[in-house]
């Protein structure tokens, strides 16, 4: 299947890193996401709340469990749909986390390269695109 630029499953991508950010937003461009950023929790939530995503990456400096519970208030703080994956990505090397789900529709990604992380993005979008 081939979507074009910008009108495939909405992405909210959570990067406080605004390099990262940009590159992302390209890469899953190209890839057919509709890609909306935002830097922080707060603005996740704003983002979240006024245009609601099929899939949250959140991709943030702090520490595991500090993610983990940024990731809850995103989705209980903007009322989206429980249905919609949230997936918490970070660039440790650790190969026992190549891919682990946390809660229902929460998982947590470490992925060997960006087609990795596109496969699952991919996969937990269509099944929840609306």
């Amino acid at each position: 299947m081939h979507l074009q630029l910008g009108h495939g499953p909405r992405l909210l991508v959570v990067e406080d890193v605004e390099e990262t950010a940009l590159l992302m937003r390209v890469m899953l461009e190209t890839s057919g996401f509709c890609v909306v950023l935002a830097r922080d929790e707060a603005e996740a939530i704003w983002r979240a709340r006024s245009q609601p995503p099929d899939v949250i990456l959140l991709n943030l400096g702090m520490r595991a469990d500090r993610l983990l519970a940024s990731a809850v208030r995103i989705r209980q703080q903007s009322s989206i749909d429980d249905g919609v994956p949230v997936v918490i990505f970070t660039g440790s090397t650790r190969p026992e986390w190549t891919e682990i789900k946390v809660t229902d529709n929460l998982y947590w990604t470490c992925p060997d390269d960006f087609d990795e992380l596109r496969e699952l993005l991919r996969r937990l979008a269509y099944r929840y695109w609306h």
